[in-house]
């Protein structure tokens, strides 16, 4: 599931002729949909070109509500919503962002060594275990004490991109009835966790030096990537720039 703007018509070419695209990885089913809201402000030009590339593609959910910065919480809520009505013979799901590169027979590859027990309560990706509400009201992540008033917030895997099993999209919309919305989706995803008693799982390798959802900025480099399930940061035109080269790791790497 990729949430992204009405605009970000770039982002979703992209992701279709690189990781998104059909039958990357075969034997695999892997549905890819982009989720859209509503403009701010109403824009009948690109609606009417959405409609029709929706049409063309099949991969597009538009929902009604106002797609900001503000409201994540609720979009995510929604897909969450979604994939627990229309999803219940997958195994597993994942969010991520539209700036995010990929690496799908990683992914793959990295949930086919986990156990059985993975298909039950699992969520996987970069966690965060010690994280504090910021106070500053000038903050991009502020948050008041009227709003959330605990002084640390409960371990939650980074809003880029995560993994995680398919009974946990129902469980988390019924948690999330019990949980006053934050403007902080993938904080508020773990204050979800946090109620279903749900502890969320770091991907990592060699002893946990390697962090396999890169959230941060990384060089590209071949073999380095090939060791990455995700890595933060692309814009459309550097996704298409890296992916025919990364294509040879599977031979080289």
């Amino acid at each position: 599931m990729i949430p992204l703007t009405l605009k970000d018509t770039e982002a979703r070419t992209a992701i279709r002729r690189t990781w998104g695209q059909d039958g990357l990885i075969p034997h695999v089913t892997i549905l890819h949909l982009f989720v859209i809201g509503q403009p701010a402000q109403s824009d009948p030009v690109l609606q009417e070109h959405l409609e029709r590339e929706s049409k063309e593609y099949g991969d597009i959910i538009q929902m009604d509500f106002v797609d900001s910065y503000h409201n994540l919480t609720i979009k995510t809520m929604m897909i969450m919503n979604w994939i627990a009505t229309y999803c219940q013979g997958a195994w597993y799901a994942m969010k991520i962002d539209a700036d995010v590169f990929l690496n799908v027979h990683y992914l793959l590859d990295y949930l086919h060594d986990q156990s059985e027990s993975s298909r039950k309560d699992y969520i996987t990706g970069s966690v965060i275990s010690d994280a504090v509400p910021h106070r500053d009201s000038f903050d991009k992540w502020y948050i008041s004490e009227d709003l959330y008033p605990d002084s640390w917030y409960p371990p939650y895997v980074s809003g880029a991109a995560y993994v995680f099993s398919i009974d946990l999209a129902g469980k988390i919309s019924l948690a999330s009835r019990f949980v006053q919305p934050i403007p902080l989706e993938d904080v508020y995803v773990g204050l979800c966790l946090h109620v279903l008693g749900v502890k969320p799982v770091y991907a990592t390798e060699f002893l946990g030096f390697r962090n396999l959802f890169e959230v941060q900025r990384l060089k590209y480099e071949r073999c380095t990537f090939a060791k990455r399930i995700i890595v933060n940061g692309f814009n459309p035109q550097n996704l298409l720039r890296v992916w025919h080269d990364f294509q040879k790791s599977y031979f080289t790497c």
